[in-house]
């Protein structure tokens, strides 16, 4: 039984022209060794299994060959070619610096550099993972890497640019290299399986090419795994069986049935999917993938965005043609929304479900402005349910009805028109009932409405708190006359205003508890302050605490002003003491609640 080589290391590249997904980078290569162009030193880049290290062992053979071809390739045939392809070549030396990264294994390859090449032209290191290097051991690799003996070629390789210092960068050749598409890699194993006498349906390689997410070698490992699994016949459910995959049929099923309002179909959908043992976020993140790839179908222009088999195709651009653009952009805001929120979820299961009612219930209003753009509030039932039986409604004209209908459902007597008269009484009397509780309730301005100051209107700035009383309304009982009211009146209301403020405005409560207002005369009170930004805060709520203190001090003249202190004058803060005193003088209580509970001030 000879020794079983997996499809990654037996189908790797040789030569240029056989790297796959990478032809831009390769024809630079080939026209740099054709004129003779080598820089000293390249930095290959990019993700993993892309081709970063078989390019540079290519490069490094082929920049060696002693013969090479016209088109910059190697002849394979030369003593220095036959030596690299049965790996007994000494001008070729490869250090993975994930395990060797200190300064010592750095120092030990600068001496290795010296020596020059027995066979060939360039001694080539290639430094594999080389972002693990330590810091120090850059350093040790930095003046050797910028000035290198004319026979050393670096060629370094890493998955993580931005792990590698600037100095280095700037010393280096850089090439990124690209993931490489789903049809390159679809048609690359479509290869190996001819090679390999393998029958695989295009859909199975396609879906091994979405799962190897860019990666030749992930690619290729899968594909090996697969044929272990099918025993050399690879079809699209044996793959997505084998893979732990959502068939395509599950989201096609979805969506015809979200199309269609079917919420509890979708639920139990969703539940086969859970017993299959797939992940709810798994499930969710593919149905966003699968409502991307229906908006994608439905222009010619992003079609080649869509990344499945020529089959799958064509049924993804006839579900498209049913589905509105504005559905497509909601449940994909929905669905990437449930998926944001999965991990943090403590009910996922919920989660989930409650976006698939969501979805079921997507619509567009004509008066939409966002376009479909955002999801409906409000959530209908799950389940059709009946509908009750219409309750008999209340006309305008329905209480005079049995004055007219009575002598109609008896016969004309006298002993019908005394039960008519009184039945006909009984209604005016309700109605009149009626009318004189309408007038009782108040009809309440909006402008009076306590509103929070997060939500407040942009065009009113005074901020009204729920609890304050509202301005004197015209269905509130108007005195006779104006009370009239003392400076203790003014300042005991003022402290009761500043307790209601709410926390939001914390700063400015403390602010006023510590104030005491002052009467210029017998309407007229005025609040000093000591300098003109909190001034034009208080006046800002002036018609606010000025609307307060009238409704309780029951004097529609009471006015309020603001005015910053002279420079002179000094504003005192009152302390806690004088203002217990101050309220104490308005309720005589207080003073018998702190002598019997012996209460004092700290």
């Amino acid at each position: 039984m000879e020794n079983y080589i997996v499809s990654a290391r037996k189908y790797r590249p040789a030569a240029f022209e056989s790297v796959v997904g990478q032809h831009a980078l390769t024809t630079t290569l080939k026209n740099a060794i054709a004129t003779g162009k080598l820089a000293h030193a390249y930095l290959f880049c990019g993700p993993r299994g892309v081709g970063k290290t078989t390019c540079a062992r290519i490069f490094a053979k082929t920049i060696n060959c002693l013969h090479p071809t016209p088109d910059g390739e190697a002849c394979n045939e030369c003593e220095s070619c036959v030596a690299f392809n049965e790996q007994r070549s000494y001008n070729i030396h490869e250090l993975d610096a994930a395990s060797n990264n200190s300064v010592d294994d750095i120092r030990q390859l600068v001496e290795q550099v010296r020596i020059p090449p027995q066979i060939g032209r360039y001694k080539v290191y290639i430094i594999d993972e080389v972002h693990m290097l330590s810091t120090s051991a850059f350093n040790a690799f930095l003046k050797t890497l910028e000035e290198p003996p004319r026979h050393a070629v670096f060629i370094l390789a890493t998955t993580e640019k931005h792990k590698i210092l600037p100095t280095i960068l700037s010393r280096c050749q850089i090439y990124d290299f690209q993931r490489i598409g789903v049809e390159d890699i679809v048609a690359h194993l479509a290869y190996v399986a001819s090679k390999e006498g393998i029958t695989a349906e295009p859909e199975a390689l396609n879906v091994i090419a979405l799962k190897a997410d860019g990666g030749m070698r992930d690619a290729l490992s899968i594909f090996d795994q697969v044929v272990s699994f099918t025993g050399g016949r690879i079809t699209y459910q044996s793959v997505i069986e084998n893979l732990n995959v959502l068939d395509y049929e599950y989201y096609f099923r979805l969506t015809d049935q979200l199309l269609a309002g079917q919420a509890s179909d979708a639920l139990l959908l969703f539940n086969e999917v859970l017993n299959k043992g797939f992940d709810g976020n798994h499930f969710i993140t593919g149905l966003a993938q699968h409502f991307r790839d229906l908006l994608v179908s439905r222009d010619a222009a992003t079609l080649p965005l869509l990344e499945v088999g020529a089959s799958i195709r064509d049924r993804y651009g006839e579900q498209a043609r049913r589905c509105p653009v504005p559905f497509l952009y909601r449940a994909i805001k929905l669905a990437n929304t449930c998926d944001l929120n999965y991990r943090a979820s403590r009910n996922k299961r919920l989660l989930v479900e409650l976006a698939l009612i969501e979805l079921a219930q997507l619509n567009t209003p004509a008066d939409d402005p966002s376009g479909g753009l955002r999801p409906q509030a409000a959530l209908k039932p799950v389940a059709p349910q009946a509908q009750p039986a219409e309750a008999p409604r209340a006309q305008p004209s329905a209480p005079s009805a049995p004055a007219h209908a009575a002598p109609a459902s008896k016969p004309a007597g006298k002993s019908a028109q005394p039960a008519a008269n009184a039945a006909a009484q009984h209604v005016a009397s309700v109605l009149s009932a009626q009318k004189a509780e309408e007038k009782k309730i108040p009809v309440v301005q909006k402008g009076g409405l306590g509103i929070s100051i997060k939500h407040a209107p942009a065009e009113e700035k005074p901020y009204a708190p729920a609890p304050v009383a509202p301005p004197v309304q015209a269905s509130e009982p108007q005195p006779d006359e104006d009370y009239i009211f003392n400076e203790r009146d003014v300042n005991y209301y003022w402290q009761e205003y500043a307790g209601r403020l709410p926390q939001e405005q914390v700063a400015m409560a403390k602010r006023m508890q510590s104030m005491r207002l002052h009467l210029l005369n017998d309407t007229t009170f005025e609040a000093v302050v000591d300098n003109p930004i909190v001034a034009k805060e208080f006046a800002d709520m002036a018609p606010a605490i000025q609307n307060y203190l009238r409704a309780r001090l029951k004097n529609r003249r009471a006015t309020m002003t603001v005015r910053v202190s002279a420079p002179t004058e000094k504003v005192r803060a009152y302390g806690r003491n004088e203002q217990f005193q101050m309220m104490a003088e308005k309720n005589k209580a207080l003073l018998e609640l702190k002598d019997e509970f012996g209460l004092e001030f700290g």
